[in-house]
């Protein structure tokens, strides 16, 4: 623990801050014995320096000097203090003999007589402090490798600084967003689900209304209700589905292949067909053997990408759903004619809130084609996009033979 009396709390966290980050650099350790080593030098130190601290990041002290990374020195008592003011480094062979240095307090203060102290700068050009060493004996230090050897050390450490510094920036960032989306989610699933019980009232009340003698306007009105709290369904449907994916980590599946699937999937296309009345869904099954899946996820797979097959493909063009049971392998595909996907965007369909070009009249939150792909995953399969100019086919696979989905 650093003791700094005094100082400010923000100063104290931010030198207990770049303390921490040099002992993060795994580098430092072998770089202060590098600089003993090779000088000769008992002592030698990584330190932080302020306007008002000079703080001790790293040591090696093989003379006993009874400094530890965390300690204080005075400021006033050193040179790096100097060294902060003019940004030169300081090189001392032998202090008795040095003309500037000879009657300096410092030397006498600490008992060395061999002193060298370069300035480490970030790499936004700002002081950070000095990479220095010293010994009571003198040594031979001011020789252009010595200075280079301490200015690629200086590059070093700073690097390595900014890289830990931005490293720390991203994980705060990080953090923050995962907390928004946390949050952000969970609102997501408790609105779909308070949503849902005045819908239903809303739809109950639209189905008695219809089994009332109305007039052809009345009836109409009732039927734009109906269809309307039937799109809001699926659409709360699909946000609670979303919002359960991410923060339960995924589609729960309750598979069975005790009941037929194919009644389950033409109630979806009846469905879809009531509603959009003015467009042809052809069908063709061909379900040869049970097929081990969650028929209510799987209903909800074939409702999103038959939704999204009508939103999307021309009003006078049929829509094809094909499913099929052929060579151990399930098969659910809903094609539909209109523009050709982009290349660049068939990679994007899947992810969530992605809408491509909306064009006027197209409803939803994006979220039906992942979904769809969740469910995919679920159960195993996946799902192919072909689009060209004719027709665009989306295609659901997953093997059969299997009863449960490789982990």
């Amino acid at each position: 623990m650093i003791d700094l009396p005094g100082n400010k709390t923000n100063d104290l966290t931010h030198i207990q801050t770049d303390v921490e980050n040099i002992s993060q650099i795994p580098v430092i350790p072998s770089l202060l014995e590098v600089i003993c080593r090779t000088t000769g030098m008992g002592f030698a130190a990584i330190a932080r320096v302020t306007e008002d601290r000079w703080v001790a990041c790293s040591v090696r002290d093989e003379i006993l000097f009874g400094l530890k990374a965390g300690g204080e020195l005075k400021l006033e008592t050193t040179i790096c203090n100097e060294i902060r003011q003019t940004h030169q480094a300081v090189v001392i062979d032998h202090v008795e003999k040095d003309k500037i240095f000879c009657g300096h307090p410092t030397p006498g203060m600490y008992g060395f007589q061999s002193y060298i102290s370069v300035p480490i700068f970030r790499k936004d050009g700002s002081f950070f402090g000095t990479l220095c060493a010293i010994d009571p004996k003198p040594h031979r230090l001011n020789t252009p490798e010595i200075l280079g050897m301490f200015n690629l050390f200086t590059d070093l450490i700073s690097f390595h600084l900014q890289t830990i510094e931005q490293v720390s920036v991203i994980e705060s960032k990080l953090k923050d967003e995962q907390v928004t989306a946390g949050l952000r989610e969970q609102f997501i699933a408790i609105l779909g689900h308070d949503l849902r019980n005045p819908l239903s009232a809303i739809t109950f009340s639209s189905e008695l209304l219809l089994e009332l003698p109305l007039d052809k306007e009345a009836a109409s009105l009732v039927n734009i209700i109906k269809k309307s709290s039937g799109r809001m369904g699926r659409l709360i449907k699909n946000t609670l589905d979303f919002a359960k994916g991410r923060l339960g980590g995924g589609i729960i599946l309750n598979r069975s292949n005790s009941e037929p699937l194919q009644p389950v999937l033409e109630h979806v296309i009846d469905e879809h067909q009531t509603v959009r009345p003015d467009v042809e869904i052809i069908t063709h099954f061909d379900l040869k053997k049970p097929v081990f899946c969650d028929e209510s996820r799987m209903a909800d797979l074939l409702s999103n990408l038959l939704g999204n097959a009508l939103s999307h493909g021309k009003a006078d063009a049929p829509v094809y759903v094909d499913v099929m049971v052929q060579n151990g392998e399930f098969s659910l595909s809903v094609a539909n004619s209109g523009d050709k996907i982009p290349e660049n965007l068939i990679g994007q369909l899947f992810r969530p809130f992605a809408r491509g070009q909306v064009k006027k009249g197209q409803d939803g939150l994006g979220l039906g084609l992942f979904i769809a792909s969740e469910i995919a995953q679920a159960h195993g399969g996946q799902i192919s996009v072909i689009s060209n100019e004719t027709e665009t086919r989306f295609t659901f696979t997953m093997p059969v033979d299997s009863e449960e989905p490789d982990n």
